[in-house]
Order: C-alpha cells, then sequence, then structure tokens
C-alpha cells in the first residue's frame, strides 16, 4: 500500500527544498527521520513533518508494519510566489518573489525478500 502525505504553501523556496529532499529518497522511513535530525537546514522541518503525516496515515492501517516503510516518491513543487516592491534610488523599484512550495511524500512497504535497492 501507499501512503501520501502533502505539505501545501511551505514557505521556503523549491530549490531549497529539493536539496533536503535529495538526502531522503529512496531511504527507509526510520533512516530518513534520522538524517532529516541532523540536517542543519530549514527545509529538514517541513521535510519531516510531511513524513510523520505518511507514517500517521500508515498507523491508521492496522495490518501494515511502519518499520517496512520506505520513502517511494518525493516531490518539492512550485507553488504561488507572493510579489514585493522594494523602493531603489531615482524612483525605481525592484520586485521581490518569495516563493512558496508544495512538498509531497509518498510511503510504501517494501515487498518481502525484496530490498529497496532493487526496486
Amino acid at each position: 500500500m501507499e501512503f501520501k502525505s502533502c505539505y501545501k504553501y511551505a514557505k521556503i523556496s523549491p530549490r531549497k527544498a529539493r536539496y533536503v529532499m535529495d538526502l531522503v529518497r529512496g531511504k527507509s522511513v526510520n533512516d530518513a527521520l534520522r538524517i532529516l535530525r541532523v540536517t542543519h537546514k530549514r527545509a529538514s522541518y517541513m521535510i519531516d513533518k510531511a513524513i510523520r503525516a505518511a507514517i500517521a496515515a500508515a498507523n491508521e492501517n492496522l495490518d501494515v508494519d511502519v518499520d517496512s516503510l520506505y520513502v517511494a516518491q518525493a516531490l518539492v513543487d512550485c507553488g504561488p510566489s507572493r510579489k514585493w516592491q522594494r523602493p531603489r534610488p531615482r524612483g525605481v523599484s525592484a520586485r521581490i518573489l518569495k516563493r512558496t512550495s508544495h512538498i509531497t511524500v509518498v510511503l510504501s512497504e517494501k515487498a518481502k525478500g525484496v530490498s529497496a535497492k532493487d526496486k
């Protein structure tokens, strides 16, 4: 089974969040949470929150072993950008973009007898 979680409108640039997402893609859930705990990036908290939400969805299904889950898909998409103006010299203004992200995590069970590397 697959368990999906989305963190929408995260106040971080997608480019910055993708660096952290690449660290946990394909890892087991326990390894992914351990990696995020020691990563000193702001996106690690947001990705951790999305993974824990997917784990909570898996816990509601009683026949799923949480220790056998791994991060099957991990996506960071662009969200809407807030546009600001900053005054510059000679009456000109410069546009500032405050970017947001949509973080999606899909957890899946490992097949019995097959490791995550084989998938």
